[in-house]
């Protein structure tokens, strides 16, 4: 029996977690779960790298400790952010978090020197001030100077791990400057950011092997021999390998990777950077085996981790949440979710109070009101955003598929079912890991290809079924939604 073990490193939390194939089953138990965040260093939001690599060793010591003697291993994370490094391979700082509000009006800023219209005919990717671009364009310039090479999380971890460096390029696509065409970081906007293209590693896909653990690792932790895969590295691509969608000839489904945030969107062979693209600012993130990942990033569950820390010091669990979020009436308060004041407010209470009184709605109070606020808010945008998927790829979507942590809110899933008049299938919860180790296993060839996997996945796992309320779309005001 061959063991996997999926890093999956988010930005509020990271785990590891092992799976196997037994009875034609995916199998998974969690080995080691761990807090992830950013804190103010520096001048700026950093987060711990050291941590996360020392937490990863906390956790394959107690995978050592279960049996575990040798295993398979990949790594995920979340994009965009990045570290430079020395020419001695070293780290110069701490990388900063794309919560950082040194991005603040950098689109409009970089506008001077390249258009929108120029970047995303380029790029195809949608526009975030967070994005890696508008990060490498507000970089310190007297470090930059000094940097020999550019990771990104994932495989600066990797590199860590056993001394390789490469650039995955599921990743690499979330940074706003690989160029479509190309499949290569675009010399120019490079130029414009004062980037050498020697910064980077070479740019590999999901499923090439990175190497062992080096040596030195051996001698400081008790470890099992581990070979490292470079899998679909952003937890988004990842994720949605693990969408458990099992005939893949039929295109009449949607998924939505439901965390930190929410990706709505479609899986295509070809990318679409079309003018309805541009102006619905939808992204071409690169996926897993020549996929493409068409996509608009919505702010997500975010929102609601930050309340949950807010409210009365933490008081509420987020099923509490959800429960009292329920005995409320819904769309009574909306706000757009993607409104940056959202991205990183000083207090996200006080901030959703004040964009409803602003636009003169009822001010939500109460916990279970400001959650239903929230719920309310994402479930009205997936249901525009799966309008607008269907424009402009001229598609019918029947089916979403919610995977990740958000697939087990089942009062968000039923909204989301009602608004949209989609069938929802939520679960995986752990469809991010579960991609990892689809990748992993494919790599290792014990699947054949992605379907099986998918096929895999579907035996494996519970997935429930949301059926849309006639009754209760009927009871919504169209004039409302749409607006």
């Amino acid at each position: 029996m061959k063991h996997y073990i999926a890093v999956d490193i988010g930005a509020s939390s990271g785990r590891l977690i092992h799976g196997v194939i037994e009875n034609d089953k995916l199998k998974l138990d969690e080995i080691h779960r761990f807090k992830n965040g950013f804190n103010f260093v520096n001048h700026h939001e950093r987060w711990n790298i050291d941590s996360l690599v020392r937490e990863i060793f906390i956790g394959l010591e107690k995978a050592k400790s279960k049996g575990i003697t040798e295993c398979s291993l990949g790594i995920d994370t979340w994009g965009v952010d990045y570290i430079l490094l020395r020419k001695d391979g070293t780290k110069i700082s701490d990388p900063i978090s794309y919560r950082d509000c040194r991005t603040k009006s950098k689109i409009e800023e970089f506008q001077t020197i390249f258009s929108k219209e120029v970047i995303y005919e380029k790029t195809g990717i949608q526009f975030l001030e967070l994005n890696t671009l508008y990060q490498l364009y507000s970089e310190d310039k007297e470090l930059l100077s000094k940097a020999d090479k550019i990771l990104f999380i994932p495989d600066y971890i990797g590199y860590v791990l056993t001394g390789k460096q490469v650039t995955e390029v599921t990743n690499a696509s979330t940074t706003q400057m690989l160029n479509l065409r190309e499949e290569y970081f675009d010399k120019e906007l490079l130029s414009a950011v004062n980037v050498n293209p020697k910064m980077f590693n070479p740019v590999v896909d999901p499923g090439t092997v990175l190497g062992t653990l080096s040596a030195h690792w051996y001698d400081q932790f008790d470890l099992p021999l581990v070979q490292v895969t470079t899998v679909a590295t952003h937890d988004t691509a990842s994720a949605i390998v693990g969408v458990p969608c099992i005939n893949p000839n039929v295109n009449d489904w949607a998924y939505l990777s439901s965390g930190t945030w929410s990706l709505i969107g479609i899986e295509n062979n070809i990318p679409i950077n079309s003018a309805e693209a541009f102006v619905n600012n939808f992204t071409n993130e690169w996926g897993a085996y020549g996929t493409y990942r068409f996509l608009k990033n919505i702010m997500g569950l975010w929102m609601v981790q930050e309340i949950q820390r807010f409210f009365e010091n933490g008081k509420y669990s987020f099923p509490e949440m959800a429960d009292l979020a329920n005995q409320t009436p819904f769309l009574k308060s909306v706000i757009d979710v993607n409104d940056m004041r959202f991205n990183n407010p000083e207090n996200m209470v006080k901030e959703i109070q004040k964009a409803c009184q602003e636009n003169h709605q009822p001010i939500p109070e109460s916990i279970g009101e400001i959650t239903n606020c929230i719920y309310s808010s994402l479930a009205l945008s997936y249901k525009n955003e799966i309008e607008n998927l269907e424009s402009i790829c001229e598609r019918k979507i029947n089916k979403i598929y919610i995977v990740g942590g958000g697939s087990n809110v089942d009062v968000l899933n039923q909204l989301t079912a009602n608004l949209s008049g989609k069938e929802v299938y939520a679960g995986p919860g752990e469809a991010t890991a579960v991609g990892n180790i689809i990748v992993q296993l494919i790599s290792n060839q014990e699947l054949e290809n992605v379907e099986a996997g998918r096929q895999l996945i579907y035996n494996s796992f519970e997935i429930k079924e949301y059926t849309p309320d006639v009754k209760y779309m009927n009871s919504i005001s169209k004039e409302f939604i749409h607006n």
